[in-house]
C-alpha cells in the first residue's frame, strides 16, 4: 500500500516542464497565428493582382498611344536623296499627303561677318562700343579695359542675347573673331561701331538667306533647314540644294488602315478585359475566385473601362465614339467589332474616322482613343484614384496583420514567461516531494527490518 503511494509521487519527478511549456504556447497562439497567415497570404495575392492591374492598364494605354503616334500610320520616313534632305516624324503628329515630291530650290544660310587677323586672341583691339541691330532690337556690347581683347569680346558679345553668337579661329597667322547669326534673311544684323579707337575692319563671308524648297510643285519658303508644315506632321532637315532634282519622302511600310487599326485595338483590350474578368472572377459553386474577387477598385477599373465606347474621342463629324463605328461591348465586358456598320462608316469617311481616333490636335473635347485611355488611367492612377486608393488600402491591411502578428508574439512571450514561473514553482514543490518520498522510505526500510 505504502509503495504504491511512494510511486505515484515519484511519477511526477520526470515532467518535461519546458517541452510541456512549448507545446501549451503554441496551442494557445498557433491557430490564430495561422489564420493571420492566411489572410496575410490572400492580402499579399491581391496586392500582386492589383499591381498587375495596375501595370496591365498603363502597358494598354501606352501601346495604344504608341500606335497612333503617327508613325504606326506610315512607318519610318524615307528620303530617295538622303544628300538633299530627310525626314521625321513631328512628336505627336500624323503625317499626311505622303509620298510627297520634293525639291530643295535653296537652303537657308545665316550671315556670317568676321574681324582682321590679330597676332592673339588676348592682344589688344582698343576700347570701344559695338552696336548690334537685328530684327530683335539694338544691343550694346561695351569693350573697356577689363575686357578689351579678342577673347573680352566675344565672351561680351556671348553674353548680350541679341541672337548673335562669337567664335575665335586660330591658326598660324593668328586669331579672328567670326559673328554668326540664326539661318534665315529676319535674323540677318548690322554692327556699329562707336569710340576713339579705330574701327574693326569686319568682312562679309555669309550671306543670311530663307530656305526655298517646293513640295508637290508648291514654292514653299522659311527661316530654317529644319522644315515644319511644309507636309503635315512631318519635319524636313535641308542639307543641300540642287534646284530641279525632285525626290520622295514616304514610309517604309504600307499605311496602317482603320480596320487594321480598329481590330487590333480590340484584340488587345480584350486581352486586358480577359485578365480582369479572371481575377475579379466571384468564386461560385466551389470553385476559388480570383484574388480581386469583390475588390472595389478592381470593380471601378472594369466601370470605366467598359464606357470606353460610348466616351466621345472627337467633338465634330458623323463618328464621335467607338460605338459609331460599329464597336460593340459584350455581356462579359469584351469588345466585338459589327463589321456592316464598320464598313458602312469606313465607305462614308474612313479620313473622319482616322482623325477620331488621332486627332490632328488634340483638345480637351477632341482627345482621341489614346486621349481617352490616358483619362482613364490617370483618372485610376493619381492619388484619389481607385486604384491607389486600393494600393492604400491593402497596404494598410499588411501591416494591420503585421500589428496583430507582433501582438500575438507578444501574448505568447508573456504566457511562455508565466507558464515557466508556474512550472518553475512546481519543480520546487516535486523536488521537496522528492526529498519527503526519500525520507518516508527510509522509514519504511527501518521498519521492515525490525
Amino acid at each position: 500500500m505504502f509503495d504504491n503511494v511512494i510511486n505515484s509521487i515519484g511519477a511526477g519527478s520526470g515532467i518535461n516542464s519546458s517541452q510541456l511549456v512549448s507545446d501549451l504556447v503554441a496551442a494557445s497562439t498557433g491557430v490564430k497565428l495561422n489564420q493571420l497567415n492566411q489572410r496575410a497570404q490572400l492580402n499579399s495575392s491581391r496586392i500582386s493582382a492589383m499591381a498587375a492591374t495596375a501595370s496591365a492598364l498603363a502597358t494598354f494605354a501606352d501601346a495604344v498611344k504608341e500606335t497612333l503616334n503617327g508613325q504606326g500610320f506610315v512607318g519610318e520616313l524615307l528620303s530617295s536623296r538622303t544628300d538633299l534632305a530627310n525626314a521625321t516624324v513631328l512628336e505627336g503628329a500624323r503625317p499626311e499627303g505622303l509620298p510627297a515630291s520634293v525639291e530643295v530650290v535653296q537652303t537657308a544660310s545665316a550671315q556670317r561677318e568676321m574681324t582682321d587677323i590679330f597676332a592673339s586672341a588676348s592682344d589688344p583691339i582698343g576700347e570701344r562700343t559695338l552696336t548690334i541691330t537685328n530684327s530683335g532690337g539694338s544691343f550694346d556690347v561695351v569693350i573697356d579695359n577689363t575686357n578689351n581683347s579678342l577673347a573680352g569680346l566675344k565672351d561680351a558679345i556671348n553674353a548680350s542675347n541679341s541672337g548673335v553668337t562669337a567664335s575665335i579661329l586660330t591658326d598660324n597667322a593668328g586669331a579672328r573673331l567670326v559673328f554668326e547669326a540664326q539661318e534665315g534673311t529676319e535674323n540677318s544684323f548690322t554692327i556699329a561701331q562707336g569710340g576713339a579707337s579705330p574701327a574693326l575692319n569686319l568682312s562679309n563671308i555669309a550671306t543670311a538667306q530663307d530656305s526655298i524648297i517646293r513640295v508637290d510643285g508648291i514654292e514653299l519658303t522659311n527661316s530654317s533647314n529644319a522644315v515644319t508644315g511644309a507636309i503635315p506632321g512631318v519635319q524636313l532637315s535641308l542639307l543641300a540644294a540642287e534646284p530641279g532634282a525632285s525626290f520622295t519622302i514616304s514610309g517604309d511600310s504600307e499605311p496602317l488602315d482603320v480596320r487594321s487599326l480598329v481590330t487590333e485595338f480590340v484584340t488587345a483590350y480584350n486581352e486586358l478585359r480577359s485578365s480582369l474578368n479572371d481575377a475579379t472572377a466571384p468564386g461560385l459553386a466551389g470553385a476559388s475566385g480570383g484574388p480581386l474577387a469583390g475588390d472595389r477598385g478592381a470593380r471601378e477599373v472594369i466601370r470605366k473601362l467598359s464606357q470606353l465606347t460610348s466616351t466621345p474621342l472627337a467633338d465634330n463629324g458623323d463618328f464621335r465614339t467607338l460605338a459609331d463605328i460599329g464597336v460593340r461591348t459584350e455581356s462579359n465586358g469584351t469588345l466585338s467589332i459589327d463589321d456592316t456598320r464598320l464598313d458602312a462608316a469606313l465607305e462614308l469617311d474612313s479620313g473622319a474616322i482616322k482623325l477620331m481616333l488621332e486627332p490632328a490636335i488634340v483638345t480637351e473635347t477632341n482627345t482621341g482613343l489614346s486621349g481617352a485611355l490616358d483619362t482613364i488611367s490617370s483618372s485610376l492612377q493619381d492619388e484619389n484614384g481607385a486604384l491607389a486608393q486600393a494600393q492604400e488600402r491593402l497596404d494598410a491591411i499588411r501591416e494591420s496583420i503585421e500589428e496583430r502578428r507582433v501582438k500575438i508574439n507578444d501574448e505568447g512571450d508573456r504566457l511562455r514567461e508565466q507558464l515557466q514561473g508556474t512550472f518553475a514553482g512546481l519543480e520546487r514543490q516535486l523536488s521537496v516531494l522528492r526529498a519527503t518520498q526519500s525520507y518516508v522510505q527510509q522509514q519504511f526500510a527501518s521498519f521492515d527490518d525490525n
